[in-house]
């Protein structure tokens, strides 16, 4: 590992992030500065990162508001490791959060602003992994997101995955709902292979040692380490208890407490901080354990200090505040972020990407295999299908041509575009999943969300036609409707758009809604009310004018659905007539003419 540096790596070019006031405030906004992101356009370049007396404040209702974070400051700097320790719930991953501009997965009203000066800041140079794994099923083919050639991509990937010790899961699946994978262990390693593979210059690690036994904690951490000090790479992380040998590999400290910076400084100098406040730690003792064991108040049990008698929590907790602020150690973390901060420079050097037609045919493959795997996304979903239109067939089998049976085919048509394709809500647990993968891998710089809608949507086409074409004909074969083949063509069509209208509305919800409860609830309200004014439960004319006809009735697809499909039927049909002195026989043609010509029918 490289030594602390004081000077960069070259020169640094400046980047400035002004956050919402809504959302992250500054105690003091006269004087506050706001943190920087810097770097060189050099190959063996770095990125630079500062924050000073940074604040998030989150609303607490009627209340008022409550600070997360209280002022904190500090720095990265390339070729080094920094540890974010703490307490659970004192603001670990709320910093990172802050630091990474990735506040849309954690707090819903809190935004982020990013304010640029020349230059533009570079997907892909910054990446962040949380500790939630999303869509583990998922595997991610990532030597086609670079512009790099074939084989030097592979290269790297069979090197990245030996060293992260997976030789021996290569080829295997990872896993998913219904299907038995590789360990969860070795998920946390593939997601931080998923990461490391492209060398970024800033790596965001959220407790990446997380349900890893010891040894496999260290041999991880001590390969982010030497890769830092190979590539030039800024890594800040956030770790629960490491062991003593993984917290040597840490190069600077932080220790955090209810939001508020407890220590910060090189790790080694951590003990003689305590030390010097009559908390050292005992010989042969995890140091990690005594530092969060000293500022950790969650447990009522006093301290025994070197000296003098015991000291509850609050009071340990606030002595070694004190502490940190009275001494230099605090100036010397302000000196070095001025320092940094003033650096003048050029700008990065940009990322190559692959162009937009590679990045859709990688997404559309990966989505495609991702679908096929997973049960719940599709099939069980068909098989449900089949059960229903069987059953469906089976109450209106073989409808005859008698005036009472207009009725029937009517029902079983919105039946058809109503109810089935309601169904449809059943894939929102994959959509939530989906998302979770596309704003990791997009804040990541991967691809952009029009790359992601295109593969998404090419990828669910094949599924849906299949959907559509199987469960569409036993329904409608069973029911006895028109036999020529181009009305059950435009039928399957009309009941696949319906499907294809519906996915794409459960997907938007998934990216506003990204709770699983809370999605299913807000897509079957929607498809409720498009059902209710789709002109069926009551005719066009009858519908209040008042938001169900204008303009719940012209936007509603089951409308459109409810006129193709019952034209598609009922044109070319005659009916014995009930009409008394009227003729034998009605056409369909002839009853939508009296239909339209009356002004109150569907069509």
């Amino acid at each position: 590992m490289p030594s602390n540096q004081t000077e960069p790596l070259a020169s640094p070019s400046h980047f400035e992030i002004e956050y919402d006031s809504a959302s992250m405030q500054s105690h003091n906004p006269k004087t506050r500065k706001p943190r920087e992101v810097v770097g060189s356009d050099g190959e063996d370049g770095g990125v630079f990162l500062t924050w000073e007396d940074l604040w998030v404040t989150v609303s607490n209702g009627k209340s008022g508001s409550r600070s997360i974070l209280q002022g904190l400051s500090g720095y990265a700097r390339p070729g080094e490791v920094l540890a974010i320790m703490g307490p659970s719930g004192c603001g670990k991953s709320t910093l990172l959060d802050a630091l990474a501009g990735d506040f849309f997965l954690s707090f819903f009203f809190l935004k982020i602003h990013v304010r640029c000066g020349m230059h533009k800041m570079l997907e892909g140079s910054i990446h962040y992994f949380r500790t939630g794994i999303s869509n583990i099923s998922l595997i991610t083919d990532h030597s086609n997101f670079n512009s790099m050639q074939f084989f030097s991509s592979n290269e790297r990937v069979d090197i990245i995955i030996k060293e992260m010790g997976l030789q021996d899961a290569i080829n295997t699946r990872i896993g998913g709902w219904g299907v038995k994978g590789i360990s969860g262990g070795q998920k946390r390693r593939v997601s931080i292979c998923i990461e490391i593979l492209t060398h970024p210059k800033l790596l965001f690690l959220n407790e990446p040692t997380s349900g890893l036994d010891s040894v496999a904690s260290y041999y991880v951490m001590s390969k982010i380490a030497r890769l830092d000090g190979q590539h030039g790479r800024t890594t800040i992380t956030s770790i629960h208890q490491p062991s003593s040998e993984v917290f040597a590999l840490f190069d600077n400290l932080c220790l955090v407490y209810s939001g508020r910076t407890v220590f910060f400084g090189p790790a080694h100098a951590a003990d003689d901080f305590f030390s010097s406040n009559g908390f050292p730690y005992p010989t042969h003792q995890n140091p990690s354990d005594h530092f969060l064991k000293t500022i950790n108040k969650d447990f009522e049990e006093d301290i025994e200090p070197g000296f003098g008698g015991k000291k509850s929590k609050e009071e340990v907790i606030e002595r070694n505040f004190r502490l940190y602020i009275s001494t230099t150690l605090l100036f010397q973390v302000q000196t070095q972020v001025s320092k940094i901060y003033k650096q003048d420079g050029g700008a990065l050097k940009k990322r190559s990407h692959a162009s937009f037609l590679n990045q859709c045919l990688v997404l559309t493959r990966r989505s495609f295999v991702n679908m096929y795997r997973d049960l719940g996304y599709y099939w069980l979903r068909l098989a449900i299908y089949v059960a229903l239109t069987v059953a469906l067939g089976t109450i209106f089998h073989n409808v005859g041509y008698s005036n009472s049976f207009i009725k029937d085919r009517g029902s079983m048509l919105m039946y058809v575009a109503s109810f089935l394709t309601f169904m449809s809500t059943g894939g929102f647990p994959s959509f939530v999943e989906d998302m979770k993968v596309f704003r990791r891998e997009r804040l990541n710089g991967h691809y952009g969300s029009s790359s992601f809608v295109v593969g998404n949507t090419l990828s669910s086409v094949p599924y849906l036609l299949v959907i559509s074409l199987i469960p569409g004909a036993i329904a409608y074969f069973l029911t006895g409707l028109q036999k020529e083949y181009a009305h059950f063509i435009f039928y399957a069509l009309v009941l696949f758009t319906c499907m294809m209208l519906v996915e794409s509305l459960m997907m938007i919800v998934a990216s506003v809604v990204p709770n699983f409860l809370m999605g299913i609830i807000t897509g079957a309200d929607i498809q409720g009310l498009l059902i209710l004014g789709g002109g069926f439960f009551r005719l066009p004319n009858d519908l209040p004018n008042v938001f169900w006809r204008y303009p719940l009735y012209y936007i509603s697809f089951n409308r459109y659905a409810y006129q193709g499909l019952y034209k598609n039927e009922f044109l070319g049909l005659t009916f014995p007539s009930n009409i008394d002195g009227g003729p034998h026989v009605i056409t369909g043609e002839k009853s939508f003419e009296r239909d339209m010509a009356n002004g109150n029918g569907l069509f």
